[in-house]
């Protein structure tokens, strides 16, 4: 018989607030948390934060500013607080460029090492604040049935037990809610949105590149029929048709979303299945090579590039969701819906990567909001969860999934975290209007 074994000695912590990742939204939640009074322990699979900004190299702080049918219309920032800070560190380090047109509205491309290092800053700067890198949560503690009282986690040092008064889950999956059993959804029906790898070309003469193809990040139709041609013909795999080319903070330097990541069998793959995943990092490496070399062929200015790096990961757009107190709709984001305890908005279109061109729907001159209770689990007690782990529906998520908006989501939830551990007020029974109040204070402009 085989037995499991791990001879390292276990260790112990205890703290009021555990954040389990640090993307956007777990940084923007444990900074939050620890500057209104708790002690915070952030809890992150890799050494850095940024999350799928980072590890996934998406580049792009997207969800800022407003959408507008008149592309003579200079950009409105409508998206303020925690994601302000955030910006102006990043721009003082030279690690973020001003806003570069996306179709209908604005986007800020930034330098992943500086977005790195600027996390590495903010949490340092928090002396409330304890910080574990290359940490793998494998369990939840459950104090009951569906009270989660922390996790347990592999580390280097040997397995880890930490207990908190209430752990706010930003892994981007919703992956301590499933390990709890806490109702969770997938997608349209168990349908999701198919992973990409992004990539980055050094080499490039921007003033060329720009020059040709002008400000728009999206390249326009005469591109995408080249593809559809060259891929017609077989002289590349070229799946995806309409692509997205943003000019970095770096000189010489495109980022590029590009790649569509489908099974061998046609499948959209799923990136909560190991085998799916694995797929798609294979495939999409090889696919960055096939957009790369038509890029060096065909782009005016890139005839020099080369391929600077890809994503540590493929880029994840959708996984898993909790279903929340309330869900998102698709109808509250198409309409602009508003509420009175929303603790986050956004004017992002939404973006449905399906078949070989994305389709983007406008919400122009205008936002969404999105209520407290899509963070709170509709069962269970003492867990929040935060990022693109929030309760919305499938088409809903294409748009509330951006890193603006997780910056918010970590801002709201960092604050009511803190209601709960340091007033043993249940997340649940906390109102929303309230978190809405301590967000204005802190210059969210959320009205």
């Amino acid at each position: 018989m085989l037995n499991a074994h791990d001879m390292r000695p276990d260790w112990h912590l205890q703290t009021d607030c555990l954040v389990v990742g640090g993307g956007a939204a777990g940084l923007a939640a444990a900074v939050t948390a620890a500057r209104s009074g708790c002690q915070v322990i952030l809890m992150e699979r890799y050494g850095f934060c940024g999350g799928g900004a980072v590890a996934g190299l998406s580049g792009t702080i997207c969800g800022l500013y407003a959408a507008c049918e008149d592309d003579s219309r200079p950009p409105e920032q409508l998206v303020h607080g925690f994601v302000d800070e955030f910006i102006a560190l990043m721009e003082a380090r030279g690690g973020l460029t001003g806003p570069v047109r996306y179709g209908k509205t604005f986007t800020r491309v930034h330098d992943p090492l500086v977005w790195r290092e600027v996390a590495d800053h903010l949490l340092a700067s928090e002396p409330n604040i304890q910080v574990i890198y290359h940490s793998v949560v494998t369990d939840v503690l459950l104090d009951g049935e569906e009270r989660v009282a922390g996790v347990q986690a592999y580390t280097k040092q040997g397995r880890l037990k930490v207990e908190a008064k209430v752990t706010i889950d930003a892994s981007g999956d919703a992956d301590l809610a499933a390990m709890a059993g806490l109702p969770t959804t997938q997608g349209d029906n168990g349908r999701v949105q198919n992973p990409t790898m992004v990539f980055r070309l050094q080499g490039v003469d921007i003033p060329r590149f720009l020059e040709e193809y002008g400000p728009d990040s999206i390249l326009g139709p005469d591109m995408s029929a080249q593809i559809n041609e060259e891929n017609s013909a077989g002289r590349y795999a070229l799946p995806r048709s309409k692509v997205f080319l943003f000019p970095t903070p770096r000189p010489g330097e495109l980022m590029c979303n590009a790649t569509r990541l489908i099974g061998r069998d046609g499948r959209e793959l799923n990136p909560l299945r190991a085998d799916d995943l694995t797929e798609a990092e294979m495939l999409g490496r090889a696919q960055v090579r096939e957009y790369a070399g038509f890029f060096r062929k065909f782009l005016r200015g890139c005839e020099e590039s080369f391929v600077n790096d890809t994503g540590v990961q493929v880029g994840i757009r959708q996984s898993r969701q909790i279903l929340g107190l309330t869900q998102l709709t698709n109808e509250a984001v198409r309409k602009g819906a508003k509420t009175a305890t929303a603790v986050a908005r956004s004017p992002w279109p939404i973006e449905m990567h399906s078949g070989n061109k994305p389709q983007l729907h406008w919400l122009f001159e205008d936002t969404y909001e999105i209520p407290y209770e899509c963070f709170v689990p509709i069962r269970g007690e003492g867990l929040l969860a935060a990022g693109r782990c929030l309760s919305a529906e499938h088409e809903a998520m294409a748009s509330a999934r951006v890193t603006a908006q997780c910056f918010s989501y970590g801002h709201a939830i960092g604050h009511a975290a803190a209601i709960t551990a340091l007033e043993n007020i249940a997340p649940r029974d906390i109102d929303g209007r309230a978190v809405r109040e301590l967000l204005n204070r802190d210059g969210a402009r959320l009205g």
